[in-house]
């Protein structure tokens, strides 16, 4: 099939049922160009090879596979984050997970004590660590992740964006045995491994999104072992799905995490919900 301007290519693509800003994006990387570029040379003519390309990419997105990976590149929190199958694509819901942690965290160094330590569990991409590590690059952000594929990834992110993130292999809080934190964030797996939705989520790996029979398994593990590795007053934040943060609440007051609470994402569910340990 030949796609003779650039206007048709976007038009047969919303013809194959491709969202017209995931065209546009799948477009400006075959030819390297900004989506405001394409709007205004809407009648060039498109090269053959870029139009090959295209088809291909748009084949691809049409059985499902994330604009994220066909691209190789994501951005969240403003910061441009290589992904690659082996790591979950970054969600804008988890940039209300950032906004709180980031509220959490002086804006400026502490004179009179040592410097905030965060530790990100479930790292993957490095998403949360490296926009916390951006925003305050003054504390010592540590992140984990069973995964050696998920840590590479991380890694190249933060080298490329020169941000000082430890990063660790292990599971969860095993890794940082011994040592204790000011604030813990994760977005950890929390969807039912039974969940119908899955069957839309194929091309990311599985254990970045389930987490037993309630979802809710890696949660307990994180709020059982938090405590341990905590300050006195200091908070875990957790990302969870849009209906769990009752039974989230439940599990960290029953655990004796006190001002238990939640934040709410753009849609209005309560998608984080965070708690402090005792500070006497």
């Amino acid at each position: 099939m030949v796609l003779p301007t650039i206007g048709a290519a976007l038009h047969h693509a919303r013809t194959l049922g491709v969202d017209r800003l995931d065209a546009q994006i799948l477009l400006g990387t075959v030819l390297n160009q900004s989506r405001a570029w394409l709007l205004a040379h809407d009648t060039d003519p498109l090269p053959a090879e870029a139009g090959a390309r295209l088809l291909a990419l748009l084949q691809r997105r049409t059985q499902g596979e994330p604009v994220a990976y066909l691209v190789g590149h994501k951005e969240f929190y403003g910061l441009p984050l290589r992904v690659t199958p082996g790591v979950l694509v970054p969600r804008p819901d988890t940039e209300t997970l950032v906004d709180w942690a980031l509220a959490l965290i002086p804006e400026a160094p502490p004179t009179d004590q040592a410097a905030v330590r965060v530790l990100d569990l479930g790292t993957g991409s490095g998403a949360i660590a490296l926009a916390l590590q951006h925003q305050r690059p003054h504390a010592q952000v540590v992140a984990v992740d069973a995964s050696p594929q998920a840590l590479a990834v991380a890694q190249a992110n933060a080298t490329h964006l020169q941000l000082s993130v430890q990063f660790l292999q292990g599971s969860w809080l095993a890794p940082v045995a011994g040592q204790v934190f000011d604030l813990i964030v994760s977005n950890p797996p929390y969807i039912e491994e039974n969940d119908p939705h899955l069957a839309a989520l194929t091309h990311e790996p599985i254990e970045a999104l389930t987490s037993g029979a309630d979802g809710l398994d890696d949660i307990r593990e994180i709020v059982d072992q938090a405590l341990t590795h905590l300050r006195p007053g200091g908070w875990l934040l957790l990302e969870h799905g849009h209906d769990q943060h009752d039974r989230v609440k439940n599990l960290m007051e029953r655990k004796g995490y006190c001002h238990v609470s939640a934040r709410f994402d753009l849609a209005g569910h309560a998608r984080c919900t965070g708690g402090q340990t005792r500070s006497d």
